[in-house]
């Protein structure tokens, strides 16, 4: 299903004048601020002929100015999908169980996976196909980490993931991870080990959003975890950088590093348009129908 959808996203990209979110609502309900994710959701659902309403987090107060399943009741009355944009990943899980229109996790504290849905979609692009590629994630074994771990196997990928102690992935997503797949999932705490036979180097923030007060302890136990063009040169010749932004300049890369010769990390950006399209059509419109079929 995930080779499917990047497939078709791929494809998408040279398609136009297609409406098949045509009488078609969506609501976009963000407790935290996106640039990428936000716009590129407005944006598709307009491009696929539907209609997006966008509500920040003081406008409902999720779970505070009222319960998070009379909001996923009152929503689905109105909207024909909900793309919730959360702190808490319960928040998300509770929208799901009480709304009875689709709901898609544009981030949570736990995943992130329509970040990871754009990235296999560029590393498509750009290796030619996913099959036994192996991609290096440096940092924090935070949400988009998770996404990834869970993600690459499935689609035949390897992933490995350094990080400094106390930072490690969960042992149950490494679990999750590995049974799902035929791609190969490792930990450690050497950057160098894990980019030795990288196609892909990706690393993302060292303190996400809601985690500000730790910064400056998390900038001490991360040093030695920038991704730089020196660790670049351990990789594979031709290997490509990502980051799914925004970045932390001076942090996990330095200035200059997302304009990198190797760097992809602005047509990553741009392929979250074309991934979240893809999810939206498989969701709204006819492309599940197709999968079945």
């Amino acid at each position: 299903e995930t080779r499917r959808l990047i497939e078709d996203a791929a494809q998408g990209k040279s398609l136009r004048g297609r409406s098949p979110l045509a009488g078609k609502s969506v609501a976009l309900l963000f407790e935290k601020p996106s640039l990428r994710t936000k716009v590129s959701f407005q944006v598709a659902v307009e491009q696929l002929g539907g209609y997006s309403l966008y509500m920040g987090g003081e406008e409902v107060g999720l779970g505070v100015r009222e319960p998070v399943s009379d909001v996923a009741r009152v929503l689905s009355g109105y909207v024909d999908c909900i793309v919730a944009r959360v702190f808490r990943h319960e928040d998300l899980q509770e929208l799901a169980t009480y709304a009875s229109v689709p709901v898609i996790n544009a981030l949570s504290d736990w995943e992130h996976p329509c970040q990871a849905m754009a990235d296999l979609l560029t590393i498509h692009e750009h290796k030619g196909g996913l099959d036994g590629r192996t991609l290096a994630y440096i940092g924090d074994g935070n949400n988009v980490a998770r996404s990834l771990c869970l993600a690459l196997p499935a689609v035949g990928m390897n992933f490995n993931c350094a990080s400094p102690v106390g930072y490690d992935l969960d042992e149950g997503s490494v679990a999750a991870a590995t049974g799902r797949g035929i791609g190969a999932v490792r930990t450690m705490r050497s950057p160098v080990e894990a980019v030795a036979d990288a196609d892909i180097v990706y690393t993302d923030v060292w303190a996400s959003m809601g985690q500000e007060a730790e910064a400056e302890q998390r900038r001490l136990e991360f040093a030695g975890y920038t991704v730089d063009p020196a660790l670049m040169a351990q990789a594979r010749p031709g290997a490509l950088f990502m980051h799914d932004m925004p970045a932390h300049y001076g942090e996990e890369v330095p200035p200059g590093m997302l304009e990198h010769p190797q760097s992809v990390a602005y047509p990553q950006a741009h392929n979250r348009l074309h991934a979240q399209k893809a999810v939206l059509e498989f969701l709204l419109g006819d492309l599940l129908t197709s999968l079945v079929t």
